[in-house]
């Protein structure tokens, strides 16, 4: 039939399909409406983003205007030795402390997995230092536990061990923050609890019944199903590890003492920013710190085809 023979549609026909365009369109201003907070939080996010950048080319104190300087800021950065010794604090502090938190999370995880009584409790004592890790109040706790008349010399002294200056000694100082690092895997450890019950348990009778050892059982069965899982806490420990500030902050009031050992890069960059009014030079160091977890990342990611298996 010739389009122009076709009859109109009927009247309740058009009624029902306005009626139709109509609520979809409340329905769009509804979900617009519930968007609109994360619309404006996304101006104090995009707007600071793109300053940032700005400055990092510019020579500005927060007092006058910022005067474009190209390149300096980064090549400045080549020449900074107290920067190259932050970097080199944060490096330490990530590949030290982010292997052995995820290892103390999963061989805690593997003991809650076996079925003991209280499971809750135990799963959120062990989860109460991830929340309180990185407050102040707690890493001045950490201070005095590991200071020279805290709990740590005191056990030392009941084996006739002498005491150690742990927070004002350049050899010990990074050392007890990396020990409040591990300390702090309940994160983690929540997350592999959850993959090790998603493992079905016949594959582990099946592996007993052929006389495979535990360790066996652990490398062939656990380590290959739970890789994801393992995947995903390096990337969020290792992202959350560069950015480490407050530990750095307190527990040397702020100066990443003694003799720069526990200066981390954010915190050199604070310092910079906010105690020197270099604020073109660190956003500089800003841009630098993303580029550097971008590489790490994408590292992380492209080496997950060797040993990550997801099982389909």
């Amino acid at each position: 039939m010739p389009e122009a023979d076709v009859p109109p549609a009927p009247e309740h026909q058009r009624l029902s399909a306005g009626r139709r365009r109509g609520r979809r369109a409340r329905k769009d201003r509804a979900g617009y409406l519930f968007l609109l907070p994360w619309f404006i939080g996304m101006l104090f996010t995009v707007v600071p983003f793109f300053a940032s950048l700005y400055l990092a080319f510019t020579d500005y104190n927060l007092l006058n205007p910022p005067k474009w300087i190209g390149l300096e800021n980064f090549t400045a950065m080549f020449r900074d030795p107290v920067l190259v010794k932050s970097l080199k604090v944060t490096f330490v502090y990530t590949f030290v402390s982010v292997p052995l938190s995820l290892a103390a999370a999963l061989g805690v995880a593997m003991i809650l997995n076996k079925g003991i009584r209280a499971l809750p409790v135990y799963r959120a004592v062990f989860y109460l230092p991830s929340l309180l890790g990185a407050s102040v109040a707690v890493v001045l706790l950490w201070r005095y536990v590991f200071g020279l008349d805290g709990i740590v010399n005191a056990l030392l002294g009941w084996f006739g061990a002498p005491a150690i200056a742990w927070t004002s000694d350049p050899d010990y100082a990074l050392t007890t923050l990396i020990i409040l690092h591990v300390w702090t895997f309940g994160s983690p450890m929540v997350i592999f609890l959850a993959g090790l019950r998603q493992i079905p348990v016949m594959y582990y009778e099946a592996a007993a019944v052929d006389g495979a050892s535990r360790w066996r059982r652990f490398r062939s069965i656990t380590l290959p199903l739970l890789s994801p899982i393992i995947f995903f806490n390096l990337i969020q420990s290792l992202i959350a590890s560069f950015q480490t500030f407050t530990q750095g902050f307190v527990m040397n009031d702020g100066g990443g003492g003694p003799a720069n050992s526990t200066l981390f890069y954010n915190l050199y960059l604070y310092q910079q920013g906010f105690n020197q009014f270099h604020m073109g030079y660190a956003s500089a160091m800003a841009w630098t710190l993303l580029v550097i977890i971008a590489a790490f990342t994408a590292l992380t990611f492209f080496s997950a085809k060797y040993w990550v298996n997801y099982d389909n």
